[in-house]
């Protein structure tokens, strides 16, 4: 039997972030932000004040794109870079009280928009799906 292409992987993964980033996009369309930008101020809501070596460890993003949306964050007055208590060589990330106010607005907005997202799937295919994309992301081709 011969495979067809829209069943690999590949493409069923990139099709579903395709659905999932248009889907970010348009709630996020009312706020002066990139999901990125987003993503980091809502980290930043749960955990202010921390270095930006432990905000891209968090994030996940490396140091040049961190590094590039904190400056915007900065330039809009959201965040801002300040001596570390502890440590003169390192800064810490701190939200601005604007920052704050849309972290907090960001991170509600964003468990409702994925219950929106999700809600084609039961409550146990959510769990399963999370599961197995958490497996995925760690794996390591044989």
């Amino acid at each position: 039997m011969k495979a067809k292409a829209d069943s690999c992987i590949f493409f069923q993964l990139a099709k579903a972030h395709q659905a999932g980033i248009r889907f970010w996009n348009a709630k996020l369309a009312d706020y002066p932000v990139t999901p990125a930008q987003g993503m980091v101020l809502t980290f930043l809501y749960e955990n202010d004040r921390v270095t930006s070596k432990e905000l891209g460890e968090r994030t996940t993003l490396d140091s040049a794109t961190l590094t590039g949306i904190l400056d915007r964050l900065e330039k809009g007055a959201l965040v801002e870079r300040l001596p570390h208590p502890e440590d003169r060589r390192a800064l810490q990330v701190c939200l601005t009280d604007a920052g704050r106010d849309l972290g907090g607005k960001l991170l509600e907005m964003g468990v409702a928009a994925n219950l929106e997202f999700l809600c084609a799937l039961t409550q146990e295919e959510q769990i399963v799906l999370r599961m197995l994309l958490a497996k995925l992301k760690k794996h390591d081709p044989c």
